[in-house]
């Protein structure tokens, strides 16, 4: 018997790169997942899914709205899990970055508790935040550094340092954390870093860009340090984190921190034939990198697939989705 056998749960912004993986996951498993997505007749979002096995059986679709009031009331009611995936992804802002990124973050996220409020269904709530929450607190990160669980970011430095996506993902993890207390919701925290490995979905996402442009033509390389994770690890994060009743708080999912330039060496000794760029975009000293701690996520039962393969698995699926040939 599957551990999800006769369970209903419910998995928000479900046609995003990490959702499809937890989708897939929890349908393996056998759980009945109530999926939401905002355009169901759009095949790009939904026709990865339709293919997952048992979704024939057990999965459900829904279009829901993040921004638009007791639109998941119904979808959520009578689950017994929520996992709340759905958040924009843009790090790079043309528009007005409270209306493109903070609101629909923030706002949304507590919609859908909302939702999960009214339902006495739901014991258990699995929010998916980010790394970029955690690590940011004005404190310099060097080697030496382990950042763990009890990190922070800090929502006036990010605001300062205009960095919009995690001041975003910060401000909705501190507004869940305080409506969850409040409503006396059971919920558990992801933070996991850059995620990159294979793609359900037939879409870039914006984590796998970062893969497809070194490999793709860019000349030059970031100069940045970033903590790194393969997709299925978080996906498996999430379900092992709703079905462990001891799970609590958060959860950092980073395999390894390492430099653009250091990740760029691996790439082309993988594969010698890639034109991958060797030069920074600046001239500046080469950010540092840092540590991150694995113990709490070790305990939860997460294994950390490592980076090397995390990166030949999403070059092979960039190639296989035909975004790349060589």
């Amino acid at each position: 018997m599957n551990i999800g056998d006769g369970k209903v749960v419910c998995v928000t912004g479900a046609s995003g790169y990490i959702a499809s993986w937890i989708v897939k996951f929890l349908l393996q498993r056998g759980y009945t997942v109530r999926a939401t997505v905002r355009n169901i007749s759009n095949p790009n979002k939904v026709d990865h899914l339709l293919k997952l096995d048992g979704a024939k059986e057990r999965l459900q679709l829904f279009k829901a709205d993040l921004l638009e009031e007791g639109s998941f009331d119904s979808v959520i009611h009578g689950c017994h899990g929520v996992f709340h995936t759905a958040s924009p992804v843009h790090l790079v802002i043309d528009g007005d970055p409270q209306t493109e990124l903070v609101d629909p973050a923030v706002k949304g996220t507590l919609n859908v508790l909302n939702s999960c409020a009214k339902s006495p269904s739901v014991k258990r709530v699995v929010l998916t935040s980010s790394f970029a929450s955690v690590a940011y607190n004005g404190r310099p990160l060097t080697p030496e550094v382990v950042v763990d669980e009890t990190w922070f970011s800090n929502a006036d430095f990010l605001l300062e340092e205009k960095m919009w996506y995690s001041y975003a993902k910060t401000s909705a993890e501190e507004a869940a954390t305080k409506f969850l207390t409040e409503n006396n919701i059971d919920y558990v925290v992801m933070n996991p870093g850059v995620t990159i490995g294979p793609l359900l979905q037939p879409e870039l996402n914006q984590s796998s860009a970062f893969i497809f442009d070194l490999i793709n033509g860019s000349e030059t390389l970031m100069n940045a340090a970033f903590g790194w994770i393969n997709v299925k690890d978080v996906a498996n994060a999430h379900i092992l984190a709703y079905e462990d009743s001891s799970a609590n708080g958060r959860y950092c999912l980073v395999e390894r921190v390492i430099h653009f330039s250091e990740l760029t060496k691996i790439l082309h000794h993988m594969y010698s034939s890639l034109q991958i760029p060797n030069k920074c975009t600046d001239d500046k000293p080469l950010m540092q990198t840092f540590q991150v701690s694995k113990e709490k996520a070790k305990k939860l039962g997460v294994e950390f697939i490592p980076l090397e393969v995390s990166l030949r698995e999403i070059i092979e699926s960039l190639k296989e989705k035909e975004f790349i040939s060589f």
